[in-house]
């Protein structure tokens, strides 16, 4: 199985090379698909996560993130970055714990928001302090670990495009490595983050856009969220919906070559 130091150097390799697509898988069977068929890292999703187990976003505890953490670090050989969401408290402290608990569960990736769940953005200064609060942990760790900073501006009722830059900014000279400000829907605004923060950029995918629009436009990395799951979500509701309606059982047809995207599982060998 390859080492957690060796996925660390991988995953920030990646930064320095081509542009790449790093899924969002939602359980460990998923991961193992994705990583079977040659993404080069994975991510964590909170949402999709959440509803297998039948909660809604933000229904995780830390505890449940760390645990859904090691069962997919021991799944695959890909490096793995988490969705912390904002570090499951509003101080720096809590953003700091977060990052070092899912590093001991395997991660070598985090991303820490400026969000919280009561409902409101952190100023900047305190939304500083806490991505320098993570990025300090993350440089403890004794491996490579890129902590990616997020500007949630654009998908909290505020798309203000000069107070994301602005907030990248500033968490850039923080100590992030990646920045993120999920909710971009414009190829222009993309531009804008990319060519005014000086770090590689994660951009959330819209079905919208292409990938190489969207790398075009300078992004870095292009991670999809829950929207994953909830392909793979509406496709058995369909079917089931099909079956108690119309009594079709043809949509119970398909096919996937689990013996394929299973085999050898990591660290057992061929």
């Amino acid at each position: 199985m390859t080492s957690q130091a060796d996925k660390g150097a991988t995953f920030r390799a990646l930064h320095a090379g081509p542009a790449f697509v790093m899924p969002n898988p939602w359980d460990t069977g998923s991961a193992r698909v994705l990583a079977a068929l040659g993404f080069p890292a994975l991510a964590t999703t909170s949402s999709g996560l959440a509803f297998t187990h039948g909660r809604l976003d933000g229904g995780m505890t830390p505890d449940d993130v760390v645990a859904h953490v090691a069962s997919l670090a021991r799944a695959t050989d890909v490096p793995l970055s988490v969705d912390l969401e904002n570090g499951y408290g509003a101080d720096p402290a809590s953003a700091a714990t977060a990052i070092r608990r899912v590093a001991e569960a395997g991660a070598v990736g985090g991303s820490i928001e400026d969000y919280d769940p009561q409902g409101y953005l952190y100023d900047l200064e305190l939304a500083v302090e806490r991505i320098a609060a993570a990025a300090e942990a993350a440089r403890g760790l004794g491996f490579p670990f890129m902590l990616t900073a997020r500007a949630e501006n654009h998908i909290r009722g505020n798309p203000d495009l000069s107070d994301t830059i602005r907030r990248l900014q500033a968490y850039v000279e923080a100590g992030a490595d990646v920045l993120f400000a999920p909710g971009l829907s414009e190829l222009d605004e993309i531009r804008a983050v990319c060519e005014s923060v000086g770090r590689p950029v994660n951009v959330l995918a819209r079905p919208e856009l292409t990938v190489a629009e969207i790398v075009g436009a300078g992004a870095q990395r292009i991670s999809v969220g829950g929207a994953l799951a909830w392909v793979a979500v509406k496709a058995f509701a369909d079917a089931a919906a099909a079956i108690r309606d119309t009594g079709d059982l043809s949509v119970l047809a398909p096919r996937v070559p689990l013996g394929e995207w299973f085999s050898p599982a990591p660290g057992r060998g061929l």
